[in-house]
């Protein structure tokens, strides 16, 4: 059990949030309130904001919500490097401030109210809670099965993943300044939190309906995702290949005793149409193979680079320190 209130930070990633960010602020000062009077969290916990290089309005909503509440900070990246990038931003900023951080989307959709038995199980020793999708209810059926695919895919592939489990997670201290070892380039949160170990429980929740706005994650922002964690977190299509090429060279080994037998006994093979059918087939094969190997190949060349993951251009505060 721990006797002393934490620092919390909520890190909320925004891009292009012009029209949800007025109601769902409200939401997160409501619930940062309620964790105060409940005597869960320290008085100076804080809500930051990571603009993610938006093109609307919301970097100046961000800005006018700071100088209006103080519980309100906000931080901008210089350009848009995408969501998982923003959470990373906002949690590295976090992690010297605070005792624990909770990162949820600004879309309104995952239940704030998570928050109390996320910050309940820290309390009881937990140092990464997984804010996890109790059920599916509200999606569609296509994207129900393609999101469930999703995970399983990954599971599949040897990326230790939460089924369910997105970006909603609660982190203590400790486990940011670990997780501030990994160095990759290539962010993939979901797959990489579990790798840092540490005592972690789950909250379920429903999700609910996006308040305003269009969703910035649609299906091939998904596959993009999913085909980052597998060639980020795991070896297995590189083995794939390996064994399929094994299996090919031992059918292609079958074929030619075939033939030399099929030769002394005088039969001929005829068929060119066939003949060319298995050869672009086989050609097909090939250059798949060699663009996921590619893939990797890129990856470690992005790695090599040491390029900065996010570059941070702007502050509401001069400094946020911890008490």
């Amino acid at each position: 059990m721990i006797e002393k209130k934490p620092k919390l930070v909520i890190v909320v990633p925004c891009y292009n949030e012009e029209q949800v960010l007025p109601v769902t602020a409200p939401m997160f000062l409501k619930k940062i309130e309620e964790l105060m009077k409940n005597n869960k969290i320290s008085e100076d916990s804080k809500i930051l904001f990571v603009n993610d290089g938006s093109n609307d309005k919301t970097w100046e909503i961000i800005k006018n919500l700071s100088q209006k509440e103080q519980h309100f900070v906000g931080i901008t990246q210089s350009r848009n490097r995408g969501h998982q990038n923003a959470v990373l931003a906002g949690l590295m900023e976090a992690k010297d401030h605070c005792d624990i951080t909770i990162s949820i989307d600004c879309d309104g959709q995952d239940d704030i109210n998570a928050m109390d038995e996320m910050v309940d199980a820290f309390l009881e020793g937990c140092d990464v809670v997984y804010g996890v999708r109790s059920k599916r209810d509200t999606d569609t059926f296509f994207k129900k099965f393609t999101a469930e695919s999703f995970y399983k895919l990954l599971n599949w592939m040897g990326v230790e993943v939460v089924f369910n489990h997105a970006d909603y997670r609660l982190l203590s201290n400790r486990v940011l300044r670990e997780f501030a070892n990994f160095k990759e380039v290539n962010i993939f949160l979901r797959g990489m939190i579990p790798l840092v170990g540490f005592k972690s429980t789950s909250v379920y929740y429903e999700r609910h309906e996006r308040i305003a706005g269009e969703s910035h994650y649609p299906l091939k922002k998904m596959l993009a995702l999913a085909f980052d964690g597998i060639t980020s977190l795991s070896v297995k299509p590189i083995r794939m290949i390996t064994f399929f090429g094994m299996l090919i060279a031992c059918f292609s080994f079958i074929g030619v005793i075939w033939a030399v037998i099929s030769a002394f006994a005088g039969n001929t093979v005829s068929g060119w149409a066939s003949t060319v059918s298995i050869v672009c087939f086989m050609g097909g094969i090939q250059l798949l193979c060699l663009g996921v190997i590619g893939e990797y190949i890129g990856k470690i060349y992005m790695e090599t680079k040491h390029r900065p993951r996010y570059i941070i251009s702007e502050k509401t505060w001069d400094d946020i320190k911890k008490e």
